[in-house]
């Protein structure tokens, strides 16, 4: 599988945001994102995840499945971690499975992986930042796809956490799976390849 991207442009608030960008990654590779702000490393995936459209360029999967979209075939981590404050942490990840196309039988083995399984019953309110983005990452567990894109994903993360998801990350990419992530340091990616990408003014 590959993710190739050519002569890509975006368009935000009538504002070119990046033009004539190129990518490949395959599958077991990691691609790095880096740039100053509003350079449009969230927006790139934004774009790859199918929430923004192009304007311009061709953005293909070799050899993804013919019957869905790149973005069906992609979690997208953002910025904001989509929970329900009422909701417990295991319903919060119960509904993503159920949305997304998952089986039940994972949720459990998501929430161990993020060390959220003795805290399941806790409504997602009273959850710090470092534990809802362990549960926005507990998505990426409960429901395979083979492609990640990850806006700073260590955001928030104690440095127990930011091994954890290394650790994760590096299982994604033996099993076959790509990364491609917006970063402005280090991450934990082993060997990543790296795309910059300048403000526009």
């Amino acid at each position: 599988m590959r993710l190739v991207g050519s002569d890509l442009a975006c368009n935000r608030g009538g504002r070119e945001v990046f033009v004539g960008l190129g990518l490949a990654v395959a599958g077991g590779e990691a691609l790095a994102i880096s740039g100053p702000n509003g350079a449009g490393k969230s927006s790139l995936l934004r774009l790859i995840a199918g929430l923004v459209q192009p304007a311009g360029g061709q953005l293909m999967l070799e050899e993804g499945d013919p019957e869905l979209a790149i973005g069906e075939q992609a979690h997208y981590l953002g910025h904001l971690d989509a929970l329900k404050p009422a909701l417990s942490v295991e319903e919060n990840l119960t509904f993503w499975t159920q949305y997304l196309g998952g089986g039940e039988a994972s949720i459990g083995l998501a929430l161990a992986a993020v060390g959220l399984e003795r805290i399941k019953a806790l409504p997602a309110a009273y959850l710090s930042a470092g534990q809802r983005r362990r549960l926005s990452i507990a998505r990426l567990i409960a429901v395979q796809r083979p492609i990640w894109l990850l806006d700073e994903p260590t955001s928030a993360l104690d440095a127990t956490a930011q091994a954890t998801l290394a650790t994760l990350m590096a299982q994604h990419r033996a099993n076959g799976g790509m990364i491609l992530a917006a970063v402005h340091g280090p991450i934990g990616l082993e060997g990543p390849a790296e795309l910059r990408l300048g403000a526009r003014p």
